[in-house]
C-alpha cells in the first residue's frame, strides 16, 4: 500500500549519533516532529533544537520551506537559530583573535539563511560587525569575514542602506584608498560601497567625491579579475547615480585617462574568460556612453541658429565646392539661394530648406552630426557617393540626406540609444570599445552599405522603405555576431549582400514551418520519383504540341519559321517549313520526320554546329543561351537538326522533353523550379492534418514485440 501523499521518507543526522529513518508528515506541526526526534535520541528540551537542509547553505527548516523536502532528503539536527545567533553574536565580543575569527567563519556560513539572519538584526548583529569594520583593527582576514558576514545580513533587505552611518561609510572608503591591503579586503569594501551607491543618493555623493576616479582607475588595471569587476560595478554605479552633467564630464574624463583602450586590451580581450557580472558592467558602461548622444537626437535643428546654419552650408561645399565657386560667382542673391537650394536636393534633402527635414525628432541634430563626420572624415567616399548617386536617373538616385536621417534613426533603435539599463542584459559591443567615435564610424560604414544595396537591389525612391528594411536586416545580423572590431563589422556586413540576406530570410522561414525538419526531408525525398516523372509527362505532352521555330541564314538572319512537334506515340519527331502568319500546321502536313530511336546526343549552347561560327556579338551570345540540336545517323554520316528556341522557358521544356526521351536526366533550371514548387505543394497537402502538431527531429522508439503472440484471434475454431 502506497504511502499518503503528505508522507515523505526522509533521513535525520547528527554528529555521533546513528542517523533515524523516518516518515515524515507534512500536516503534523513542526514542534511535534522535533519532540519525536529528539525523543528518539533522548535529548530533552527539544524547543533548542532546529532542522536544517544538509546541504547547499544548511538551511533552516521552517513551516514556511518544508515542502521544499522531498523523499530522500537529509536533514541534520542542531541548535535552533535564535541560540546560534545569541552565541555567535557573544564570541565577537571575545578578546581572542582566533575565537573572533571562528565565530565570523561560522556566522559567514550562516548568514544567507533568512531564518538565521532574522534573529542576528534582531539581536543588532549588524551593529557589532559594524564596530568591526570600523575599528579595522585587523586588516586582514577578521576584516574580510566581517564585510562578508554584513553583506550577506544587508542582502536579505531587512535594514535599508540609508541607514548606514556616514562614519562608516567613510571608513569602508579608506579600505578602497588604501595601497596595502589584503587581496578580499578591497573587493568585498567596493561591493559594498556600490550597494550604498545605488540604494542612497545622499551617500552615493559622499562615495563620489571621497573616491577619487583615478583610484578606480588603479583597481581596474590590477591584474586581479575580482577586483577589476567590483571596480567596474562601482564605476558604473557613480555614473548611474550622477547627473547628465556631471556623467558626461566623468566619461570624457576617463576616456582621456584611456579606459577605454584598457578595457579592450586588457579585459574584453583578456586571456581570462570574461565573467557574467563583468559583462553586465561594459553593456551598462556602453549604454550610458551612448546615452550621452540623447539630447542631441532629441533637440531639433533650429533654423535660426548661425551654428547650425553654417554646418548645412559646410556639409553643402564639402559636397559642390568647385562647382558652387564656379558658378555662384557674381551671381545675384537670388540666383545663388536658387542655386543653394538645387544643391540641396542633390544632397537627397526633401525640402529646399534642409532646416524642415532635421525637425524631426529623433534624429535631431544627432543626424546632423553623423552627416558632417562622414563629410570631414571620409571626404572621398562622401562625395563619391553625392556625385553618383546625382548623375543617376532622377528616380534612380539614393538620397543622401534623407538615408542619413533614416539611418540614424534605425542605428538608435538597434544600440537603444536613450533607453534606460537593463539590470541583467550582457549585450554589449566589443566593437564599442575598439575606437573613439563609434557611433559615428559605425554611421560612416552603414552609409556606404546602403549605397550597395541600393546598387544591388536597383531600387527606385518608392522602393526606400524596402531598402531601409533590407539595412536594418544586415545590420542587425552582423551586430549581433559581435565583431570585435570596427574592421571585422565592416568585412562582415559586406560579406552580407542583398541576395544572400534573401537566402537567409527563405532559409529561416522554411525551418519555421518545420520544411527542413528531418521527416519532412525524408518525406520530400520520397516524394521526388513520383513528380519528377509528372514533370516528364508534361514536358512530353509539351513537345506533342509542337513548337515554331526561326531558322538562321547565313548571314544570321533570322528571317523563316519551321514547326516540329513529337508524335503522339513518342516515337517520331516530325517537322516542316510554315508561312509567315499561317497557323500551325496539322501533323500529317508534316513532310520531314525523325525517328527517336535514331537520335544519338543532344546539344546545347556552343556545342551546337549551328553557332560555332566566329563571332563574339550580343546576338551570337544571346544565341548560345537559346540554341541546340540532336545529332542522328543519316547514312553514313552523322547530321543534325538545329533549333533556336523563341524563349529561355521553351528551350528548357525543348531540352528537357528530348533529355526524357533519351533517357537522360532532366536537368534545366525551369525543372528544379517546377520540383520545388510540387514538392512544397505536396508536402502540405500531407501535412494538413499535422498542423500545429510539433515534429519531432527523430523518430519515436519502436516498442519490443510482446513476448508471446497467443493474442491472435484462431479463425478455424469455429463458433458455437
Amino acid at each position: 500500500m502506497a504511502p499518503p501523499r503528505n508522507v515523505v521518507k526522509i533521513a535525520v543526522q547528527m554528529p555521533d549519533a546513528i542517523p533515524q529513518l523516518i516518515q515524515l508528515d507534512q500536516a503534523k506541526p513542526l514542534a511535534a516532529v522535533l519532540k519525536e526526534v529528539c525523543d528518539a535520541w533522548s535529548l530533552v528540551h527539544a524547543e533548542s533544537y532546529a532542522l536544517q537542509f544538509a546541504d547547499g547553505h544548511r538551511r533552516y527548516i521552517t513551516e514556511n520551506n518544508r515542502t521544499e523536502i522531498k523523499n530522500g532528503s537529509i536533514l541534520c539536527l542542531s541548535t535552533a537559530p535564535d541560540l546560534e545567533a545569541e552565541r555567535l553574536l557573544g564570541g565577537l565580543q571575545s578578546g581572542s583573535r582566533e575565537r573572533r575569527r571562528e565565530t565570523l567563519q561560522h556566522l559567514v556560513s550562516l548568514a544567507p539563511d533568512v531564518t538565521f539572519a532574522q534573529e542576528v538584526i534582531s539581536r543588532d548583529g549588524l551593529q557589532k560587525l559594524g564596530t568591526i569594520i570600523e575599528d579595522g583593527d585587523d586588516l586582514g582576514e577578521v576584516l574580510t569575514l566581517a564585510l562578508r558576514a554584513f553583506l550577506e545580513l544587508m542582502e536579505h533587505g531587512m535594514v535599508s542602506w540609508e541607514t548606514l552611518s556616514i562614519p562608516f561609510v567613510r571608513k569602508v572608503v579608506c579600505y578602497v584608498n588604501m595601497n596595502l591591503m589584503d587581496a578580499w579586503v578591497q573587493p568585498l569594501a567596493l561591493r559594498l560601497l556600490e550597494s550604498v551607491t545605488l540604494s542612497s543618493p545622499a551617500l552615493g555623493q559622499l562615495v563620489k567625491s571621497e573616491v577619487p576616479l583615478d583610484r578606480l582607475l588603479v583597481h581596474l588595471q590590477v591584474m586581479n579579475q575580482q577586483l577589476q569587476t567590483k571596480a567596474m560595478a562601482l564605476l558604473t554605479a557613480l555614473l548611474q547615480g550622477a547627473s547628465p552633467t556631471e556623467r558626461k564630464h566623468m566619461l570624457d574624463y576617463l576616456w582621456q585617462r584611456n579606459l577605454r583602450q584598457f578595457i579592450y586590451k586588457n579585459i574584453i580581450h583578456s586571456a581570462a574568460p570574461l565573467g557574467d557580472e563583468m559583462a553586465h558592467h561594459l553593456y551598462v558602461l556602453q549604454a550610458l556612453t551612448l546615452g550621452l548622444l540623447e539630447p542631441r537626437m532629441r533637440t531639433p535643428l533650429d533654423p535660426y541658429s548661425q551654428e547650425q546654419r553654417e554646418q548645412l552650408q559646410a556639409l553643402r561645399q564639402a559636397a559642390f565646392e568647385s562647382e558652387g565657386e564656379s558658378l555662384g560667382t557674381g551671381l545675384s542673391a537670388d540666383r545663388r539661394r536658387s542655386l543653394c537650394a538645387r544643391e540641396f536636393r542633390k544632397l537627397g534633402f526633401s525640402n529646399s530648406n534642409p532646416a524642415q527635414d532635421l525637425e524631426r525628432v529623433p534624429p535631431g541634430l544627432l543626424a546632423l552630426d553623423n552627416m558632417l563626420y562622414f563629410s570631414r572624415h571620409a571626404p572621398s567616399a562622401y562625395s563619391r557617393f553625392v556625385l553618383e548617386n546625382s548623375s543617376r536617373e532622377d528616380k534612380h538616385e539614393c538620397p543622401f540626406a534623407r538615408s542619413s536621417i533614416q539611418l540614424t534613426v534605425l542605428l538608435c533603435e538597434l544600440l537603444r540609444v536613450g533607453e534606460p539599463c537593463s539590470e541583467t542584459a550582457q549585450d554589449f559591443s566589443p566593437m564599442f570599445f575598439g575606437q573613439d567615435q563609434s557611433f559615428h564610424e559605425l554611421f560612416c560604414v552603414s552609409i556606404q552599405l546602403l549605397n550597395k544595396t541600393w546598387k544591388e537591389m536597383r531600387a527606385t525612391q518608392e522602393d526606400f522603405d524596402k531598402v531601409m528594411q533590407v539595412v536594418r536586416e544586415q545590420l542587425a545580423r552582423t551586430l549581433a555576431l559581435k565583431p570585435s572590431s570596427l574592421e571585422l563589422f565592416r568585412t562582415k556586413v559586406n560579406a552580407l549582400p542583398y541576395g544572400e540576406v534573401l537566402r537567409l530570410r527563405q532559409t529561416e522561414r522554411l525551418h519555421q514551418e518545420g520544411t527542413l525538419a528531418p521527416p519532412i526531408l525524408e518525406l520530400r525525398e520520397k516524394l521526388k520519383p513520383e513528380l519528377m516523372g509528372l514533370i516528364r509527362q508534361q514536358r512530353l505532352l509539351r513537345l506533342c504540341e509542337g513548337t515554331l521555330f526561326r531558322k538562321i541564314s547565313s548571314r544570321r538572319r533570322q528571317d523563316k519559321l519551321w514547326f516540329c512537334c513529337l508524335s503522339p506515340n513518342h516515337k517520331v519527331l516530325q517537322y516542316g517549313d510554315v508561312e509567315e502568319g499561317a497557323s500551325p500546321p496539322t501533323l500529317e502536313s508534316l513532310p520531314e520526320q525523325l525517328p527517336v530511336a535514331d537520335i544519338k546526343a543532344l546539344l546545347t549552347g556552343k556545342d551546337c554546329p549551328h553557332v560555332r561560327e566566329k563571332g563574339s556579338g550580343k546576338q551570337n551570345k544571346d544565341l548560345y543561351e537559346l540554341a541546340f540540336s540532336v545529332s542522328y545517323d543519316h547514312g553514313e554520316a552523322e547530321a543534325y537538326l538545329n533549333f533556336i528556341a523563341p524563349s529561355k522557358r521553351e528551350f528548357h521544356l525543348w531540352t528537357d522533353g528530348l533529355s526524357a526521351l533519351l533517357g537522360s536526366p532532366m536537368g534545366s533550371e525551369q525543372t528544379r523550379l517546377d520540383l520545388e514548387q510540387l514538392l512544397t505543394m505536396e508536402t502540405k497537402l500531407r501535412l494538413l492534418e499535422l498542423e500545429n502538431v510539433p515534429i519531432p527531429e527523430q523518430p519515436p522508439p519502436i516498442p519490443p514485440p510482446p513476448t508471446n503472440f497467443n493474442f491472435c484471434y484462431d479463425c478455424s475454431i469455429a463458433e458455437p
